[in-house]
C-alpha cells in the first residue's frame, strides 16, 4: 500500500517526505533544489541523466537542482524513502557559514551514493524536521549534513550558463512565459534554429521535451500557491491546467503527494 507524508519549512526553502511505494510511478520531472534521499527498505530504480540506478537499503540519493529523474519500485514489494529538499540558497548559506566565506554551489555527479555516514546524517535530519524537533538542534543536523554531503559526495562546483545558445534561449521563454500556450514553430523561432534541432537539442540538455519542462513550470507554480494555502481549484487554473482533476494527476505523478496534501503540509 502506498503512502507519503509530507513536510515543509514556513520560513526556510526546506521541504521533507517519507513515503513508500509500491506502484506509484514517478513521472520525469526535477526539482529546482538539492534533494538528498535515504533509501529504508527494498529498492527504487530511476533513470538520471541518461543513465538506469537503483538505490537500495542504506543508499544515498543525492540530485542537484534541475536534475530530471523518474522513479519506480524495483519489485513488488515496493521501497521506503526519506527525502529532503533544500534549496540552493540555503546550501550555499550553510557552506559559507562552515567556511567562514562565500562559497559555490556544490555538484554531486554521481546520483546513487555508497556511505553509511551520509545515511545516517539523512536519516538523523529527517527524523527532526518530520518529528518536531527544537530549531537549534535542526539547524546542528542541518549544517552536519550538508557539511558531509559536501565533504563526502560533491565534486566540483555548479557550472554556470555564459552566452545564451538556442536552447537556453528557448528555455529562457518558457521560464517568462510558461502559461502562454507557445507553439513549436514560435519557440524554433525565439531560440533561432528549426523546431527539431530545439527538441533534440533540449532534450539533450535538460532531460525532457520542451512541453514537459513547460508542464514542470507550471507545478512549481502551483507549488507557490499552495503553499500559500489558496484554494486547489484557484491554484490549478491560475497555474495553466484545464481543471482540479488535471492539476491533482501531474501533482502526484511528480511529486508523489495530494495538491492538498502537500497545502497541509505548508499550512499546518
Amino acid at each position: 500500500m502506498d503512502w507519503s507524508r509530507y513536510w515543509r519549512s514556513s520560513s526556510r526553502p526546506m521541504e521533507a517526505m517519507h513515503a513508500h511505494f509500491e506502484r506509484h510511478v514517478y513521472h520525469r520531472h526535477s526539482h529546482e533544489t538539492y534533494s538528498f534521499g535515504v533509501t529504508e527498505d527494498g529498492y527504487q530504480a530511476f533513470r538520471c541523466r541518461g543513465d538506469a540506478h537503483t538505490s537500495a537499503a542504506g543508499m544515498v540519493i543525492a540530485f542537484n537542482p534541475d536534475d530530471p529523474h523518474d522513479g519506480h519500485a524495483a519489485d513488488e514489494l515496493g521501497f521506503t524513502y526519506r527525502i529532503v529538499h533544500l534549496g540552493p540558497e540555503l546550501v550555499s548559506e550553510v557552506l559559507a557559514d562552515i567556511g567562514d566565506r562565500p562559497a559555490g554551489l556544490p555538484l554531486f555527479d554521481s546520483p546513487v551514493v555508497t556511505d553509511p555516514v551520509l545515511a545516517r546524517n539523512l536519516r538523523g535530519l529527517h527524523a527532526a524536521l518530520l518529528g518536531g524537533a527544537p530549531a537549534l538542534r535542526r539547524d546542528e543536523l542541518l549544517t552536519a549534513t550538508v557539511g558531509a554531503m559536501v565533504n563526502r559526495a560533491a565534486t566540483r562546483r555548479l557550472r554556470t550558463v555564459s552566452a545564451p545558445g538556442p536552447v537556453e534561449r528557448a528555455r529562457r521563454r518558457l521560464d517568462e512565459a510558461y502559461l502562454d500556450d507557445i507553439g513549436a514553430d514560435e519557440l524554433a523561432e525565439a531560440a533561432g534554429c528549426s523546431r527539431f534541432a530545439l527538441y533534440r537539442g533540449f532534450r539533450r540538455a535538460y532531460g525532457m521535451a520542451p512541453s514537459d519542462y513547460q508542464r514542470l513550470l507550471r507545478l512549481r507554480a502551483a507549488r507557490r500557491l499552495l503553499a500559500r494555502g489558496d484554494a486547489i481549484g484557484d491554484v490549478a487554473a491560475a497555474a495553466g491546467f484545464a481543471d482540479q482533476s488535471h492539476l491533482t494527476r501531474w501533482f502526484v505523478r511528480c511529486y508523489g503527494v495530494t495538491p492538498g496534501g502537500y497545502r497541509e503540509a505548508c499550512t499546518d
